[in-house]
């Protein structure tokens, strides 16, 4: 074996390699348990759910694979390129895409195999931001900078809203921790922090009760702080847009979102109550996971699994089957092994030499924090169901290679960061 050989395997993070296998054999076997059917008991009958997971499986690291043989520059040349085949896509699904619950979202590529753009949409957008953002001079706190890197991400988000696929689209946000790494102001974080608050409180509170507070909070700040011009300018302008925000929220929410979206949120919110209606998954998925109790049912043995209680529960709710059968015990595990893949990914972004490699890990990181706390806090009753995968773990195939890819590139990436060009 050459030097070289021995250098790439040397510097390959088989740590992070060893969590993504853990993830992936846990969604194989409860994506088995969450569909399985007596009459094909194979977990790789690809008639069923758990074998095409195999396949997909299979593919994906067939696929990581050729990333970590591919030279890595490779993949910034790729980034604009990917992208414009994404946007593509992501407009071709808008013409001849399949209709599933709802969301025109897959294309149908035969044998029961179906292709989800919005999927590779993440990575060819993560891929571009680092692309662009480690440019000569580029720098987020210019305005020119800041709408190319906004426009960046906001075209595939408001095509993957026309499909309309909420939960894709909420992921683009996530996106807001990796221009905050890179010097954007955290006063943006602070401003999406107060949206989402007055968005609540606009839900729950009378609006015109809330317009008076704000008012009155706005003009003792304005009294307390008479001789601060600059304070006060800025003050003004939070306390008009803020007002302005309050008065639009209720007639954009009965107009904007969908019906069914209305009536999660309102369930969530406590504005309503219908355990057999738009409660009903996070109400059956809540008792799945509650009657896992501490060690669970065991593997094959969830009754609310093995019954079909919750719809989707090897896709959107397969956390549900983990609660049920390994109990509390083993979504810790499971969480566990998110959070140190977090951690990981975070420390390979650190040590990157290159700010390309630096930025593309923040996005990996971003994009994997955002599915973990939504699909988790919504099987939970913490957030509202807006369909989106468990990395790694939910049933489909556009959803692993996606991911798989997107973590695999940062690999590559990594393995070269002392010098190795492999």
């Amino acid at each position: 074996m050459s030097s070289n050989e021995r250098g790439f395997f040397r510097n390959i993070d088989w740590i992070t390699i060893l969590l993504y296998l853990c993830l992936c054999t846990i969604g194989w076997f409860n994506i088995h348990a969450a569909v399985y059917d007596e009459e094909h008991r194979s977990m790789v009958d690809l008639s069923t759910n758990y074998g095409k997971q195999f396949v997909f499986i299979a593919v994906s690291l067939v696929m990581a694979m050729v990333i970590l043989l591919l030279d890595y520059r490779f993949f910034s040349a790729l980034a604009p390129p990917f992208y414009i085949v994404t946007v593509l896509l992501l407009i071709l699904v808008l013409v001849v895409g399949r209709n599933v619950g709802g969301n025109q979202a897959w294309i149908s590529l035969g044998g029961g195999f179906r292709l989800q753009p919005s999927e590779f949409a993440k990575l060819s957008t993560v891929l571009l931001l680092a692309k662009y953002l480690s440019g000569t001079n580029v720098k987020i706190t210019d305005t020119e900078s800041f709408f190319i890197t906004a426009g960046i991400i906001i075209l595939p988000m408001a095509l993957i809203m026309l499909q309309p696929d909420t939960g894709s689209t909420l992921v683009f946000f996530s996106l807001i921790f990796v221009l905050y790494r890179e010097g954007l102001s955290p006063y943006f974080l602070i401003i999406i922090a107060l949206s989402a608050t007055l968005f609540i409180l606009s839900l729950l509170v009378n609006q015109w009760l809330l317009v008076a507070g704000i008012a009155v909070i706005g003009a003792l700040l304005v009294f307390f702080n008479l001789r601060n011009r600059k304070f006060i300018f800025g003050l003004l302008v939070w306390i008009v847009g803020s007002l302005g925000f309050v008065l639009a929220v209720k007639p954009l929410y009965s107009n904007v979102l969908q019906s069914h979206q209305r009536a999660r949120i309102d369930e969530l919110l406590g504005i309503t109550f219908d355990p057999r209606g738009a409660g009903y998954n996070v109400n059956q998925s809540k008792i799945a996971i509650g009657s896992g109790q501490l060690w669970g049912k065991g593997y094959l043995q969830g009754t609310q699994t093995k019954y079909s209680f919750v719809p989707e529960q090897s896709t959107d709710f397969i956390f549900c089957t983990v609660g049920e059968e390994w109990g509390f015990v083993g979504s810790s595990v499971v969480i566990g092994l998110y959070l140190f893949l977090l951690l990981r990914v975070i420390q390979i972004a650190e040590r990157q030499h290159m700010a390309f490699s630096r930025i593309y890990g923040y996005g990996v990181a971003s994009i994997i924090f955002f599915h973990v706390l939504i699909n988790i806090a919504m099987t939970i009753g913490l957030m509202p169901v807006i369909g989106i995968p468990l990395p790694f773990i939910s049933y489909g195939g556009s959803s692993l290679i996606s991911f798989t890819s997107l973590l695999f590139i940062l690999l590559k990436l990594d393995s070269n960061r002392t010098g190795y060009t492999y």
